[in-house]
């Protein structure tokens, strides 16, 4: 017990330093070089980035190809989760309204950096059988820059971490909140859970990318419209709402320990943990789609990171203030804050609603964290045996997750994620330049009236590029 405790505490210091100050900088140095090179492209093209993901939207896929918004809800389905609902809540009451304010500003500079890791996911994805494609930061760390050991490490490390430790704490979320609310048994619910999950990722890339299309939609407009009636139904309070997170932002409440600079990191941290740009994990998803240009899902991934953050965790901000039920520096916080929170507009059936919520958002990243897991696995072992454990494994640990207590898993998901983004931000900030051209070579087309299409011979080499017709073009 003495040697866990000691790893626990070692875990958290390293964990302390990594997410506390190395890698806040690092992302958010880079998230402003990105946007500045790239002429605010998140906010320039905001436009363009609507259109390309309503593009996609009712596009039916052939053999196993994955549609743009196919890819677009898989990697949603991962990202949006039960923090969007209890990590918001926990941010007001340690960091007060001002820290929504720094969660925007951080999803906004994010939002390039979700740009850089898809458009290169995009250009350097590996064409499969079937019309498929795979990609991600494994793929552009050993076919562009060489690095294969990297790469390795990089696809082992994000396997473990999606589609095993992460999909065990998902499953013990949801099988917590269904026996606090409704007194159901864990074991039956885990049970449940992962036969449904196991049907699920045996059929395949295209039945993931299938569940995740209906899914998603379902799970965050039920979300949205429960706080979009309790918004209407304080709708003289929405302004005060405005002011107080704007005021706060930079004059925090002398409740708030630790004064300013609680409010800016709890506002960062919420919104680089929920939205994910740049730690490695949404350009699995990018490289899977099909489209004509790769800079069409960079900006429709990019897109993510506002849905994600200006939408899904601001309803929830929203829905906590609104309501007045929070308390800076109180006990009450995260799930059981938004349960009171909303039943205290709606009625009592919300503790069932948001039990509901927490179900829908905790699964959906099931089924997109697996899926990050299937695309890595390649890069280890092309054996289909390996596919298969993976398969196997991941309903194991969904099972095992459902029913034991696992503090130090989520420690030690924290540092392998920590590894993860240090070394998926290292090969972007290297490889910056050609989504660059990319996206200068996208914007040319668009003025020129054109329906963008890619021409790999725009890069500075062809190293790396096995997608695009690229044997036609060498």
């Amino acid at each position: 017990m003495d040697a866990l405790n000691a790893l626990n505490a070692a875990i958290n210091t390293v964990n302390g330093f990594l997410w506390s100050k190395f890698l806040i900088i690092v992302l958010l140095g880079l998230g402003v070089y990105f946007t500045i090179r790239t002429g605010f492209v998140q906010i320039r093209c905001l436009r363009e980035m609507t259109r390309c993901l309503l593009e996609g939207v009712g596009v039916k896929s052939e053999g196993k190809e994955i549609s743009s918004f196919q890819a677009f809800c898989i990697s949603t389905a991962s990202r949006v989760g039960v923090g969007n609902i209890a990590g918001v809540a926990i941010a007001i009451v340690l960091g007060g309204p001002g820290a929504i304010f720094w969660m925007w500003v951080v999803a906004v500079i994010g939002s390039a950096t979700g740009f850089v890791e898809s458009t290169l996911a995009q250009i350097y994805k590996i064409p499969k059988e079937g019309g498929a494609f795979h990609g991600g930061p494994a793929y552009y760390i050993a076919n562009v820059l060489h690095m294969p050991k990297l790469a390795k490490l990089f696809s082992l490390l994000l396997m473990v971490t999606f589609s095993l430790v992460y999909n065990s704490l998902q499953a013990n979320t949801i099988t917590l909140s269904l026996e606090a609310s409704l007194g159901w048994d864990r074991a039956i619910v885990g049970g449940i859970i992962s036969v449904l999950i196991a049907i699920i990722i045996c059929g395949g890339a295209q039945v993931v990318a299938k569940v995740a299309e209906r899914l998603v939609p379902v799970m965050a407009g039920l979300y949205l419209l429960i706080t979009a009636v309790v918004l209407v139904l304080n709708l003289d309070k929405v302004p005060t709402v405005f002011g107080l997170i704007l005021a706060d932002a930079f004059s925090p409440q002398a409740a708030v320990a630790g004064g300013f600079g609680a409010v800016v990191m709890n506002g960062i941290k919420r919104g680089l943990f929920s939205n994910e740009a740049g730690e490695g994990s949404v350009p699995n998803a990018a490289a899977t789609a099909k489209v004509s240009h790769p800079v069409k899902q960079g900006l429709t991934q990019a897109f993510g990171v506002y849905v994600d953050t200006l939408i899904i965790c601001s309803a929830s901000a929203f829905l906590v203030l609104v309501s007045g039920q929070y308390e800076i520096g109180g006990k009450l916080t995260g799930i059981a804050l938004v349960q009171k929170c909303l039943s205290s507009e709606v009625g009592t059936w919300a503790v069932y609603f948001v039990a509901l919520m927490i179900t829908l958002f905790a699964f959906s990243s099931l089924v997109g964290n697996y899926y990050y897991g299937e695309i890595n696995i390649n890069v280890l072992s092309e054996h289909k045996a390996a596919l298969y454990f993976l398969r196997a494994f991941t309903v194991a640990m969904v099972m095992m997750g459902s029913v034991a207590p696992l503090p130090l898993v989520w420690d030690m998901a924290d540092l392998f994620m920590a590894f993860l983004a240090t070394t998926n931000l290292y090969a972007i900030a290297r490889l910056f330049p050609r989504a660059k051209v990319a996206l200068d070579d996208y914007l040319t087309q668009l003025r020129a009236g054109k329906d963008p299409v890619f021409d790999p011979r725009i890069l500075p080499d062809l190293e790396g590029v096995h997608a695009w017709g690229v044997e036609d073009k060498k």
